[in-house]
């Protein structure tokens, strides 16, 4: 078990490095190559479970391997009970990622080698204890991004119309290159906010990069006044905090069926996971000034984001705006400062990671068959698609938070936390966050699957295929066995809860 997080690192790495090799026209062992890759990992976050010991807590499975020991910096490694569950989510989402995207046909090699780097960095983020290897992964995480919906991505028509039409047409917004350079942008400006406040920490830390030294530190609360915002506006960037978010949806939108998948299934957590990380964590007096912010602007996502998703008309955008609602509640109690809301912050990480996977699953399937993504021209699919139309109601109810899915368990334990915290009436928007929810998607479901059956142009469709089931079947499982034995995660979750936060104290 010496050289376990490096090994689940180093697995989609390496595979990527194997499909270097691999001719263009060798389209199956491309599959192969990248499906193994993924499941050696997913492999490696079980067995990290398993034997992840919940009577000692605290960080397990240290590495640590010198790269430039005149900075401080080396590459070490380490897993508390949130990086166990997160890593569980990349390693189940890259799998049925993959799996999803079998039937990939431009430029399948490059397309599997760039989601394999993407993957590689995630693992990295939730392993790294260095500060600077950890915004290493975060740029690895990242940058792909930019390529993969720039390349295999979709357009989507804007209306060139209203005052301000030449808008539209000057920037192509709306295009696939539009959304990926926004993304890109976006998202680098959030990193240059996160490297000033590393530099700043690493300055007034003693010249370490390690965040366990790091951590110890007692910064003066005034400089942790000025450094905290960085790092929330950095890495909330990333996780759609307001107004900032505006990236999300263009993204989710164009983005590939897989990609839409790690993007809102792992990627916007590492902007949370960053938040709780370093922010909270090691600027303890920062997180306790700026909380009531953090929590009124977690808020203000929750009700927007779903008013947003109640109003589109096109159902990735639906999805990505619920995914920025869906943010807003881990970020809301990340900003509880309570046991409850930090154990159902990480925990609705893990369970919106599930469902918006089974999400852009599924929305990629309907898209594949129908050639339509437009809610209004659909409907009655139920009948020519059941099972797609059973895992997609599955995934609604988890948005929605009923009892038995996971999303419930997140979802309760943020509205409890937030009842509990200074700012008690945050649990009004959280609740009236997820009532709006509820009406959009029990709306989508029934235009789509349940209401009056589809036109003559839809007959020939077709239900989920070979591998398509197996993403469907792995995320279906997960959103129910986590929902209905939340123990299974909440108890890791809550170890590493109660040691971060005594020490935030």
């Amino acid at each position: 078990m010496g050289h376990l997080l490096s090994l689940i690192v180093l697995a989609p790495m390496l595979a990527a490095v194997a499909l270097l090799v691999v001719r263009e026209e060798q389209r199956l062992l491309t599959r192969v190559v990248a499906l193994a890759g993924a499941v050696a990992s997913l492999i490696g976050s079980l067995v990290v479970a398993f034997v992840w010991d919940r009577a000692k807590g605290g960080l397990q499975l240290a590495e640590v391997y010198p790269l430039v020991p005149s900075l401080g910096i080396a590459l070490r490694l380490a897993v508390d009970g949130w990086g166990v569950s997160l890593l569980l989510l990349t390693g189940i989402i890259i799998t049925t990622g993959v799996l999803a995207s079998w039937t990939v046909k431009e430029r399948e090699k490059e397309f599997f080698i760039l989601l394999l780097v993407l993957v590689a960095g995630v693992y990295g983020v939730f392993v790294s204890q260095d500060l600077f290897v950890f915004f290493l992964f975060y740029e690895i995480a990242v940058l792909p991004m930019y390529l993969l919906i720039a390349i295999w991505g979709s357009s989507n028509a804007v209306a060139d119309a209203g005052p301000f039409k030449f808008v539209w047409k000057a920037f192509q917004i709306g295009g696939r290159e539009y959304a990926a350079m926004k993304l890109t942008l976006m998202l680098l400006i959030g990193s240059a906010f996160i490297l000033v406040a590393i530099l700043a920490m690493y300055q007034q830390g003693g010249s370490t990069f390690d965040m366990g030294v790091l951590g110890a530190v007692k910064y003066a609360p005034a400089m942790q006044k000025w450094v905290f915002p960085l790092v929330w506006i950095g890495f909330g960037t990333l996780a759609g905090v307001f107004p900032f978010h505006t990236w999300s949806p263009d993204g989710h939108a164009s983005a590939p069926t897989a990609v839409s998948m790690l993007h809102a299934g792992v990627l916007m957590k590492l902007g949370a996971f960053g938040v709780m990380r370093i922010g909270m964590m090691m600027l303890p007096d920062g997180a306790l000034a700026w909380a009531p912010i953090v929590g009124t602007v977690a808020v203000v996502n929750v009700v927007y984001g779903a008013m947003s998703a109640m109003s589109q008309k096109d159902l990735k955008y639906i999805i990505a705006y619920s995914s920025v609602s869906h943010m807003g509640v881990v970020m809301l109690g990340a900003a509880t400062l309570t046991v409850n809301g930090w154990n159902g912050a990480v925990y609705q990480m893990f369970a919106h990671g599930i469902m918006t996977g089974l999400f852009f699953a599924l929305v990629g399937l309907v898209y594949e068959k129908a050639h339509t993504r437009a809610v209004p021209s659909m409907g009655g699919f139920g009948t020519v698609m059941p099972g797609v139309a059973a895992f997609f109601t599955i995934a609604c109810l988890s948005s929605l938070g009923l009892p038995g899915t996971a999303g419930f368990v997140s979802e309760l334990l943020v509205i409890f936390g937030a009842w509990q915290s200074a700012h008690a009436w945050w649990a009004i928007p959280g609740v009236l966050g997820a009532f709006i929810t509820a009406l959009y998607v029990l709306k989508v479901t029934r235009d789509i699957f349940w209401g009056p059956g589809p036109s003559e142009h839809f007959h020939d469709l077709g239900d989920a295929k070979r591998t398509e089931w197996a993403a469907l079947w792995v995320l279906g499982a997960a959103i129910i066995v986590f929902g209905v034995w939340p123990r299974l995660l909440l108890d890791v979750i809550d170890i590493a809860t109660g040691e971060n936060l005594g020490a935030l104290r």
